[in-house]
Parts: structure tokens; sequence; C-alpha cells
């Protein structure tokens, strides 16, 4: 199992810092996200302040782009990083694709699984083993000539995609390397809805199901008392409300019987309650959705949840991991370390 940290983006030399600073805390690697600043540049700078770091995008928006803009940044990544680089793509929400990107979100779970065989078409032709003719039902490409950016020495680029809905699972089981879970979710959620789908997905696909790697962020509260982890328990308890009140993730409240809460914190949120919306995330979905821990039981109460599970345990909150005195990164330090550890001897 890695352990890697989750990047918001930053400013490029802050990006660089901040990467050196997670290596030294001892993460493995680092799953940028893309907001307001893109995934791929603090990737770049990731990757020439900690080359020794793994570095994925967590995830980069697919359609946006065309498939052959994120396979020549992906094929540049995967050389730079000297094959440490993880592609993840997903679609985010149709809101967002059309009116801050103006672009297509129809039929998001075929145009994706589509997108990924593209991509993988196209690196086939950077390397020179396949002439590139890609044609399907949303993207055809077939040419390239003195365009391609040249073979590399490290060219199986791994392909994640990000997916909630039955049907998603089902597209990334059928096409991708691995599942980046999404934050929100919980042990129910991925042994009632995530495994089962991806499984049909690449039994479709005659694929090995045991073949698709998941990748989770965990929420964590982590501290020896109450009040040593109330900052981190307020902070998880309005990191889910604002995830929750998606309507597209109101899926992961109903598998536990919670049902309307989705629809209670989408209208607390158009009326900027943010502090109804927090009060809204009880402690018994707090006990769901994170993982809530003293110092010393961290790695067994990760490993309780995650061992045989999980391939990458992405930490969500981990700027608080280095920002806070020498002795909270001596704690998370000791932590990951025993996390690793114990790792092996469940593997063993």
């Amino acid at each position: 199992m890695k352990l890697d940290a989750f990047g918001f983006g930053l400013e490029l030399h802050a990006a660089g810092d901040r990467a050196r600073q997670w290596a030294d805390v001892g993460f493995d690697g680092i799953q940028m996200a893309e907001g307001g600043r893109t995934a791929y540049l603090n990737c770049v700078a990731s990757i020439l302040a900690a080359p020794e770091l793994d570095i994925g995008t967590a995830i980069a928006t697919a359609f946006p782009r065309s498939p052959m803009v994120t396979a020549q940044i992906a094929w540049e990544l995967a050389e730079a990083s000297r094959g440490k680089f993880t592609l993840g793509l997903g679609t985010q929400v149709k809101a967002h694709i059309e009116r801050r990107f103006s672009s297509v979100y129809d039929h998001p779970g075929s145009r994706l699984r589509e997108y990924v065989r593209a991509v993988r078409a196209i690196f086939r032709a950077f390397q020179g083993t396949e002439r590139l003719d890609f044609r399907g039902e949303f993207y055809n490409m077939n040419l390239l000539g003195m365009w391609s950016p040249g073979a590399i020495e490290h060219p199986e680029v791994p392909i994640y995609v990000a997916a909630v809905r039955p049907w998603m699972l089902q597209a990334a089981g059928e096409v991708a390397d691995g599942i980046h879970i999404h934050p929100f979710h919980s042990t129910k959620f991925l042994d009632e809805i995530v495994r089962p789908n991806v499984e049909k997905g690449a039994r479709k696909a005659g694929r090995d199901p045991k073949s698709i790697k998941l990748a989770c962020p965990v929420f964590t509260i982590v501290g020896d008392s109450d009040e040593e982890r109330e900052t981190s328990r307020e902070r998880t308890r309005m990191q889910i409300a604002f995830y929750g009140s998606t309507p597209a993730y109101a899926g992961v409240f109903e598998l536990h019987g919670w049902h309307g809460i989705s629809e209670r914190l989408h209208q607390l949120q158009r009326e900027g309650d943010m502090s109804a919306m927090a009060a809204t995330v009880t402690d018994r979905m707090l006990e769901e959705y994170a993982v809530t821990s003293t110092w010393d039981d961290l790695p067994a109460t990760l490993s309780r949840k995650y061992a045989g599970v999980a391939e990458r345990l992405i930490f969500y909150f981990a700027d608080f991991a280095i920002d806070g005195d020498d002795r909270a990164r001596m704690r998370w330090k000791r932590a990951l370390a025993e996390t690793r550890e114990r790792a092996r001897a469940d593997r063993a």
C-alpha cells in the first residue's frame, strides 16, 4: 500500500516547496487535484522538486481537453518523472463542463470510456508501436507524423478514472488501470457499490477485476484528545457537507438510509448558509465517511478499513501534516512509517 498526499493547486514555486516537504515527511507520492489551477503544472513543479515521489492527477478534467492534448501532457510527465506518473481522469459534473468549460457532457460514461481508449492509442503511436488510426463514436484521430514527441523509456502510463455512480464504475472497470474513489465514501459504499460494479465492467471486457486498483482518499481526524481532534473534525464535517451537496453524490448518503440530506445541503449551499451545512453532517456520518483515531492507533485503524481494498491511500488533509509545528510533522512521519509497515505485515 502506497501513502500519498492530496494536493490542491498552488503557485508553482510554492508547489515545488510543498512537494519537497511532503517527501521529507515520508509520503510516497502526490495526487494533484484540478480546481482553479491546473493539476498538470503543479505536477511538473512537484516532479522537479521531489523526483523520488510518485505523481498523479486526482483528477484532471478530461472533456475540455481533446485526448491528444491530454496524451501529450501525460507523455511528458511520464518522461520527466522516470515512469512515476499516473494519469487520473474524470468527467467533472455537468454544470462545470457546460457552463465553466463550454464543453460537451453528453453520454459521459461512454465518452470517458472511449477517451481512455483514445489516449492509449495515442500513447502507442507516440512510442512507435502502432500507427495512429483511432475511430470512435466521439473521437477520431489519424494524423500524427512528425508531430509525435517520440518514444520514451516508460511508455506504459497507468490511467485511473474517477467514478461514483454504478454506470461510471462499470465503464472504468472496462478500460481503466485503477479507480480514483471519491473522498466522500464509506466502507459500505466500497463493498456494495464500487467493487461489484467495477467487477461487472471488468468481466464484460474480459478483464481480471483484481487487476484494477483502488486509490482511496481519506479524511483523517487524528489526535490524542477530543480537543486535539476538534479542528480536523470540523474541517471534515464541512468538507463532507460540501461534497454531499452535489446531487450526483446523493446515493452515498442514501446507501446508509440518510435520504434527503443531499437535497438539504444543496439548498443550504444555494442560500449560503455554511454553518447549517456543517451542522447537517452528524457525528454518526463522520464515523462512516472519515477515519477517527489517536496517533498511536492510526495505522491499525487505517488497516482495518482499507487493508486488502486500496492500493493507495491519499491523505486528503496532507497540507496540515507540514503546516504544523515540528512535533506534528514528526507524528505524521512516524504514523506514515508505521502504516506502511502494518500494510506489509497484512500482505504477509
